[in-house]
């Protein structure tokens, strides 16, 4: 169930011609805020640059460590509780 706030006021419009400024200055808005969103989305889905062998090593043996140290906590609390 959708609401619609009527209490927003609407610009009095009294001729074609302030209508089509309006759709006009409304168009330049949308297309401005396209534009944004097209960037943000590029640089959200962009293609990440490659690593070089030292930093995958680096990458590689700080996941290891962090998984070895998880599993070691996991044990060390398995034997705490296990009575």
């Amino acid at each position: 169930m959708s609401t619609v706030d009527d209490n927003r006021t609407q610009p009095a419009y009294t001729t074609l011609r302030s209508i089509e400024e309006r759709k006009k200055q409304l168009l330049r808005e949308i297309r401005k805020d396209n534009e944004k969103m097209n960037k943000l989305r590029h640089q959200l889905f962009a293609k990440p640059t490659p690593v070089k062998g030292g930093k995958r090593m680096q990458t590689l043996m700080t996941t290891s460590v962090g998984m070895l140290d998880g599993i070691l906590f996991a044990w060390k609390l398995y034997r705490k509780f296990r009575k």
